[in-house]
Formats: C-alpha cells, sequence, structure tokens
C-alpha cells in the first residue's frame, strides 16, 4: 500500500481536496479588504487571514473527502460522473477514477479534520477579539462541514442549500470578527452576497446531479421537485440576491454606489437562468456561476478599496 501511495504521488491527494476550486477561499481577501486602510498592511491581520487561508483549506479537504467517500459508497459519484467524465473530468473524483482506495481517502479526510480544529483552535487563540458569537460560528462551521456527507449526512437530509450559503457568510464574518470584534450591517450584507455565490453555482450542479442524488437518497431541491419547481426556486434565489443589494441600499445599511458597481450582477444571474433552463445547458450554467461569483467578490474588493 505504501509502494503505492508514493508512486502515484501527491497529485490524486490534490484533486481530493479539490484544491483547484477556491471560491470560498476569496472570502479573505474580502475580509482584508473591509478592514480599515491603517490595518490591511499591519503583519498581524495579514497573518491572521494566512492562518484561517490554511484553517479553511483543513475543513474543505474534509469536507470534500468524506463528500467523496460517502458518494462512492452510495454510487451517486459514478452516476452523476461517469455518465458526462468528458465535461466533468471524472480525474477530480479520485475513487471513482480508482487513483485512490477508500482507506487512503478515509486517513486523509480524518488527517485533515484533525488539522482543521488544531489550527482553527490556535487561530481563536491568537485573534485580538473572541465574541461568543464569533467563536460559536467559527465551531459551527467546522462541524456542518464535517458532517456535511458523513455523520448526520446533513447534505443527504436536507440542508445543503443552507449549509452552502452558510458556511460562506461564516467565512467572511469569523475573520472579520476575529480581527475586529464585530460586523456592520454592510458588512453583514457582503457576507451574505459572498455566500450565495456557492450556493447558486451549487444549484445547477444539484440541477445537473439530480437523478443520480434522489437514487442515493441525497435530497436536494432538484433531487425533491419536479424541473419545473427547481427552475423556480433557482430562480427565486437569484432574484433574492438582487433584492439584498436593492433592500440594502433602499435601507441605507450599503452606500449608493453598492447597486450601481452590482448591476453586471443581475444581468450574470439571468444569463445563467437563460442558459442552464431555457436552453438546458447546466453544466455551462455552472460554470458562468462559478464565474459570477469570482467576478462579484473582485468587485466587491475593489469597491470597498476605492469607494468605501
Amino acid at each position: 500500500m505504501t509502494d503505492q501511495v508514493v508512486s502515484r504521488g501527491l497529485g490524486p491527494y490534490a484533486r481530493l481536496a479539490k484544491l483547484d476550486i477556491y471560491d470560498y477561499y476569496l472570502g479573505l481577501p474580502l475580509v482584508w479588504s473591509l478592514l480599515t486602510p491603517a490595518a490591511r498592511w499591519q503583519p498581524y491581520p495579514v497573518g491572521m487571514l494566512l492562518a484561517v487561508l490554511i484553517a479553511e483549506a483543513a475543513v474543505v479537504a474534509a469536507m470534500v473527502g468524506f463528500d467523496d467517500i460517502t458518494g462512492h459508497r452510495d454510487g451517486s459519484d459514478a452516476a452523476n460522473y461517469s455518465s458526462d467524465a468528458a465535461r466533468r473530468r471524472l480525474a477530480r473524483k479520485p475513487l471513482v477514477a480508482g487513483t485512490l482506495t477508500e482507506p487512503q481517502a478515509l486517513r486523509f479526510a480524518w488527517a485533515a479534520t484533525v488539522v482543521s480544529v488544531v489550527v482553527w483552535a490556535a487561530v481563536v487563540a491568537a485573534a485580538p477579539y473572541t465574541p461568543v458569537w464569533v467563536v460559536v460560528s467559527a465551531a459551527a462551521c467546522v462541524v456542518a462541514a464535517v458532517q456535511y456527507s458523513w455523520g448526520l449526512k446533513l447534505s443527504y437530509r436536507g440542508f445543503q442549500e443552507l449549509f452552502l450559503v452558510g458556511l460562506g457568510v461564516g467565512w467572511v464574518l469569523v475573520p472579520y470578527g476575529l480581527l475586529t470584534g464585530q460586523a456592520s450591517g454592510f458588512v453583514a450584507v457582503q457576507a451574505v452576497l459572498f455566500g450565495l455565490g456557492p450556493m447558486i453555482f451549487g444549484l445547477y450542479s444539484n440541477t445537473n446531479d439530480a437523478l443520480g442524488d434522489r437514487k442515493a437518497g441525497r435530497f436536494t431541491v432538484a433531487a425533491r421537485t419536479s424541473p419545473r419547481v427547481n427552475a423556480a426556486f433557482v430562480t427565486a434565489v437569484s432574484a433574492a440576491e438582487s433584492l439584498l443589494v436593492l433592500g440594502a441600499v433602499a435601507a441605507g445599511v450599503a452606500p449608493w454606489w453598492f447597486l450601481g458597481v452590482l448591476v453586471p450582477l443581475v444581468a450574470l444571474r439571468v444569463a445563467q437562468l437563460v442558459i442552464g433552463f431555457v436552453r438546458g445547458d447546466v453544466l455551462r450554467a455552472r460554470r458562468v456561476a462559478i464565474r459570477t461569483h469570482r467576478v462579484t467578490v473582485t468587485v466587491l474588493i475593489l469597491s470597498n478599496l476605492v469607494l468605501a
């Protein structure tokens, strides 16, 4: 077994950890941009954010590792990936591709869990502020991530969509709270916008995987409802994102420029809906949704640096 691991190198483990999907980690440069100009370049906040990056990467590695193990056991990954391997890069699922064994993946997932707990504990201990809500939120993110497809299997019990947005929100508010001890309404709005990004491109993944998820007992909205109801749900979530921006400006929580800089977000969301549910190319719509998340975060960062 040892020779087998060495001969394959670290590549399969990197793919198991989904290191190429960095979208959740974009919350950290967003947090950095929300700090005061004087604090942004101080060594301590920068060092804290780098430590949080390590902690978050370990959490994601554990989460997706357990998710791949569960998906391999119940057959959902084979059903969802093997039928469209060319477009979905089967190599990203090392257990289905045969580049890792289940015991190897299981050891990796548990090791990542231990690392995530240790590093997060160190981050909290070193933080200048530790409000109860921040510490509880950090712990909830770690526990929920590990239980996403393992143990309680939250993603199999109807909580997947809530988890996807909640993790993104937490990974903006938690590091910001550890560095400042608070979170304004404007920061909270940006945190929710950030969390909605991974949730929405996850909804397109779920739409494509509905049949396989349904057979495996993973009850996402797409797996539990008709295609028409699912399309209405994705449309409603996309509209809610735009209404959040409009409502924040109208209520005075966000400044006037917030609405203007995020106009492209609305256009991109409409394009996704047309591509995914009118033209029927769900995987392309997912790719557009991923780019939309990245564009939105970039716009928020630049706006915070230049206009805030």
